[in-house]
């Protein structure tokens, strides 16, 4: 099951939440009280989210946490980011990925095109999406039908056989 971490979760949820009163600093401890997690989980969380440059956090009496940039501009790539590392489906799908197998799976390619389809939706997807009360739209084209999965030399095989039914 491909599933985010419950920190990550809990990240989102305490990101939201500030980003239904941006203007407002938000102590660790009526953020924690307000979407009901414990203390010590969201101070946790809020100090990864600064240092993944998310947030914004001042000491004082007028001081508390707030969003680094406007939620517009904050996406849930971003935010899974920030508490798991680079969005990737496989070790071989980021970057810095090492896997022994490279030379011989015969899927890296593949896998690579699907972890991209997944960075690219959830990198469209903003924090002002997920604090609204509002349905999330979905892209009416997902980001992998853009990317072909076979070269231009090489036609779909789903596309032979409709054209050998005289189907189109």
């Amino acid at each position: 099951m491909l599933k985010l971490s419950k920190m990550t979760d809990y990240a989102a949820v305490v990101m939201a939440r500030i980003a239904r009163e941006p203007d407002s600093a938000h102590a660790a401890i009526d953020l924690a009280e307000s979407v009901q997690l414990p203390h010590p989980t969201v101070s946790k969380t809020l100090k990864a989210l600064v240092r993944a440059g998310l947030l914004e956090s001042r000491r004082g009496a007028l001081g508390g946490y707030r969003l680094a940039r406007p939620a517009s501009q904050i996406t849930a790539s971003d935010i899974i980011s920030a508490i798991e590392g680079p969005v990737a489906v496989t070790e071989c799908s980021h970057a810095d990925g090492d896997c022994e197998l490279v030379n011989t799976c015969g899927v890296a390619d593949n896998w690579q095109r699907v972890s991209y389809a997944i960075s690219e939706l959830l990198g469209s997807v903003t924090l002002a999406h997920l604090a609204s009360s509002a349905p999330l739209r979905m892209p009416v084209q997902l980001p992998i039908q853009a990317i072909s999965l076979y070269g231009d030399d090489e036609p779909h095989p789903m596309a032979s056989a409709a054209n050998s039914t005289g189907k189109r």
